[in-house]
């Protein structure tokens, strides 16, 4: 499969990130791999973000935060992948290439 169609699969949904891997699994693809991590690290970040749910009020008002954040993050990952650019989301990108390089 091409690395560009990869790469957006990789944005859509966490389970299109685990079919992205998959997929990528067999022939890895440096490109593919980079918005993998991406992909990955912004759905495990939105997974984290909804235990701020729990907290009232100041948990709220993070959550809400944090969910803009990440959908800022989303689109600026997926319009890397669309132009074939290897673009790290803001603040968190770095980590996420660290934390995921076996991938």
């Amino acid at each position: 499969m091409d690395p560009k169609t990869i790469a957006i699969i990789a944005y859509l949904t966490l389970i299109g990130t685990i079919v992205a891997l998959v997929i990528n699994n067999d022939e890895k693809n440096e490109y593919a791999s980079f918005h993998i991590k991406q992909g990955l690290g912004l759905g495990l970040s939105l997974i984290v973000l909804n235990f701020l749910l729990i907290v009232p009020i100041i948990g709220w008002i993070a959550y809400v935060v944090g969910l803009i954040f990440i959908g800022i993050c989303w689109v600026i990952g997926l319009i890397g992948a669309l132009k074939e650019e290897e673009t790290l989301v803001p603040i968190v990108g770095e980590k996420y290439q660290e934390w995921f390089h076996g991938l």
